[in-house]
């Protein structure tokens, strides 16, 4: 009667063992590249669920040795284990050995939790043997090698292996399972990180059973045994380097789910192309080292530096010089690595007069030196340092707005700031587009002329409150085209052409490109771009110019998925379409056109021209027709541009100082972000066909005198083909004084 009273009793408020069915794990949140390379994690317990049927038997034999040898033979709980824990708690009084089944430990895990008392632990035996009585002993023994925490914040036998051995658990050695199998007794006490010598204890514990359960042959043990500990701490095996991306899906996901984003197992895959973002990662940082090598060398440290605790930042490893013959120089990294660096990776620093001392290739490369390397696109190794210099790059899909790929600094562990979206920059030249769009739609043409003299504007900002603007080559031209003031970057011409058409429609205009009105300064300087802007601002702007006209919306999430593979998000993004009836375009999914086929071709006419003939004729070496784009460099070269585009592809360079401090005075965009474009699209180009130019319905292509704009005689030596708006186009020769 009483063992019947005390059962009913633990029986009263058992907790339903059907919640199996319905087992969530706890897992990370995962962020994919749009080809499902894993770019990040975020979540403090790792986990990967895996079925039964994926384990190795290696594996299972392992858990039984350790934890439960006679999990396939009891109905739940082993008597045996109880009495041999009944026995050690009578002889000692210690309750350290539990005699604890494999489905008591699924009971302990999912229903119970660890509150260690005598009624707990009878309640433990009834759920064990009603699981026993639901479940099969494969879907028992899934629940415990997923849940079990085994250390280093990993639960589950798959997040073990990788956060241990970076292997999968098909990857791991008798050893390696026996070390893993080891942990559930004690994760912290025989954990092979933090404590090797009682891990190691541990594991050829857990051999020992499995040889003498049969499991394992005696040679096996023998040379499992005699194999040193290989456990290290493991970062995550990330695929894809975008950590600016990743921390903005991070925010996004906890803005609409909050700590859930953390545990739940979402799963996110982004618009982001694996190789794109690794030539666009590749582009910055060369891009600037080169500025930073034109600017000379800072010695890093002396041979008192503890050259184990240097940082790896960015791509820049920490080095210690062993020899250097004037030719080539030998050095160590910190894993030992012995490489070699010759002399014209090196000879940059080597005429600059290092800061701290005056012979700068005495010093720099001196044996037992420390230095920064970094391995070139060559995979040669070349002596480097951290840039102060600071950039950022995002390319996008015209058609759709799909970020392809981003990076918002040099190295995101040293500033988590990210310029590509959070920086408030003056997009100076680059601007101009958006302006000339406005006085196109106004009656100008590509052919009109200005006259680029000097001009004295009243200016409240100014000390005197007048501004004598310049263009940068600080020289006048007279009598210039649309076309050339664009390709030459004329800031004169720019000026003029808002004081005629007024601020006010120049405003409209950069609204409609997505601009908020306080980005847009009121007065004449809002031609030469003295606002503000995000590179991912500018290149949603090029990519108007690109796609024929359409505002598209970036984006990069492409669709959320559950743990278990459910969709809960799919983007839809309103495409660009400049085949659809124009009817059409104000409905869905089309994006919103803001200029006209003509207007637009007319803007990509002139930005390919600034390729070919103006300020941006190094991306000539791309040898291609059909890219199109525009410099911009900032009043004091406080920030240097290039915003390009091909009918694929938009995408933005920017490079400049946190601090705002100058970048020099020969750091224009085309010296200075040009390169980060070029190197880009190298890759990002390489296969696409090169898309032909196609001429919109209303425009007409007229042989002009470029003096003038009027019509050229047919053989004229200096008469040149323009393009104009067909009611726009000169009917009249040219009439010269």
């Amino acid at each position: 009667m009483a063992a019947y009273f005390l059962y009913s009793h633990a029986s009263a408020d058992l907790p339903d063992i059907k919640v199996l069915n319905q087992v969530r794990y706890q897992m990370p949140l995962s962020i994919y590249s749009k080809e499902h390379l894993l770019i990040a994690q975020f979540g403090e317990k790792k986990r990967t669920p895996v079925r039964i049927e994926e384990v190795p038997s290696q594996l299972i034999h392992a858990f039984l040795a350790a934890e439960d040898d006679r999990f396939f033979e009891h109905p739940g709980f082993d008597y045996q284990g109880l009495l041999r824990a009944g026995l050690q708690l009578l002889l000692t009084g210690n309750k350290s050995q539990g005699g604890s089944t494999i489905t008591m430990q699924v009971v302990r895990n999912f229903l119970l939790g660890s509150e260690k008392t005598y009624m707990r632990k009878l309640k433990e035996i009834i759920l064990a043997l009603k699981i026993e009585q639901e479940y099969s002993k494969n879907r028992i023994l899934e629940l415990y090698l997923n849940q079990i925490f085994l250390g280093q914040r990993a639960y589950g036998i798959a997040a073990a292996a990788q956060i241990y051995y970076g292997k999968t658990i098909n990857e791991l050695s008798l050893a390696e399972s026996a070390m893993i199998a080891g942990l559930p007794k004690a994760p912290s006490a025989y954990n092979p990180i933090n404590n090797v010598a009682r891990a190691v204890e541990r594991r050829n514990y857990v051999l020992r059973r499995m040889l003498d359960l049969s499991y394992i042959s005696q040679q096996a043990f023998d040379d499992a045994v005699r194999q040193t500990s290989t456990a290290k701490s493991q970062t995550i095996s990330t695929e894809v380097d975008a950590p600016y991306l990743a921390e903005m899906v991070r925010q996004i996901l906890f803005k609409r789910y909050g700590e859930h984003a953390y545990i739940s197992g979402y799963k996110v895959y982004t618009t982001v192309s694996a190789r794109l973002q690794k030539a666009a990662t590749r582009a910055l940082r060369n891009t600037l080292h080169a500025y930073d090598e034109r600017h000379g060398y800072r010695q890093i440290s002396d041979t008192e530096t503890d050259f184990k605790d240097i940082p790896i930042i960015g791509d820049t490893l920490p080095a210690r010089i062993i020899t250097d013959n004037g030719r080539l120089t030998t050095a160590r990294l910190q894993d030992h690595t012995l490489i070699e660096i010759p002399r014209d990776n090196s000879k940059w620093a080597l005429k600059f007069k290092s800061e701290s001392h005056s012979n700068a290739q005495s010093n720099i490369l001196k044996p037992g030196a420390i230095i920064r390397v970094r391995r070139l696109n060559n995979d040669s190794w070349a002596l480097a340092q951290i840039p102060k210099v600071e950039g950022a790059f995002v390319a996008v899909n015209p058609a759709n707005g799909a970020i392809l790929a981003l990076t918002g600094g040099f190295d995101f562990s040293r500033s988590k700031y990210n310029r590509a979206t959070q920086s408030k920059r003056q997009p100076g030249s680059g601007f101009k587009p958006v302006l000339y769009a406005a006085a196109l739609e106004e009656g100008y043409t590509p052919a009109s002329i200005i006259h680029d003299v000097p001009i004295v504007a009243y200016d409240p900002g100014q000390i005197d409150n007048e501004w004598r603007p310049e263009n940068y080559s600080g020289k006048f031209f007279g009598a210039t085209t649309l076309r050339t003031a664009l390709t030459q970057s004329r800031n004169i011409i720019a000026i003029r052409l808002l004081n005629d058409i007024g601020i006010q429609t120049a405003t409209a205009m950069a609204l409609r490109f997505g601009f908020s009105e306080e980005q847009l300064p009121q007065s004449l300087s809002f031609a030469l771009g003295s606002g503000y802007a995000s590179p991912l601002q500018m290149a949603r702007v090029y990519a108007t110019f690109a796609n024929g006209g359409f505002l598209v919306n970036p984006y990069f999430i492409d669709r959320i998925e559950s743990a278990a593979g459910e969709i809960i998000y799919q983007a839809k993004p309103r495409i660009a379409c400049p085949q659809c009836d124009p009817k059409q375009e104000l409905k869905k999914p089309y994006a919103k056109r803001i200029l006209s086929p003509r207007i637009n071709f007319l803007i990509d006419s002139l930005l390919r021209d600034v390729i070919q003939h103006g300020t941006a004729t190094r991306a000539k070496i791309l040898d291609r027709q059909d890219i199109a784009g525009k410099t911009g460099t900032t009043n004091a070269h406080r920030d240097a541009w290039f915003n390009g585009y091909t009918p694929d592809i938009a995408a933005s360079a920017w490079i400049g100082f946190d601090n705002f401090e100058p970048l020099g005075a020969l750091e224009t965009g085309g010296a200075a972000a040009l390169p980060m474009w070029i190197e880009f699209m190298q890759t990002a180009l390489k296969n696409l066909p090169e898309s032909p130019l196609v001429v919109p319905d209303g425009i007409a292509r007229v042989f002009i005198d470029p003096a003038t704009g009027s019509l050229a005689p047919v053989d004229s030596k200096t008469g040149i083909w323009e393009y104009f708006q067909a009611e726009l186009a000169p009917t009249l020769p040219a009439t010269r004084k």
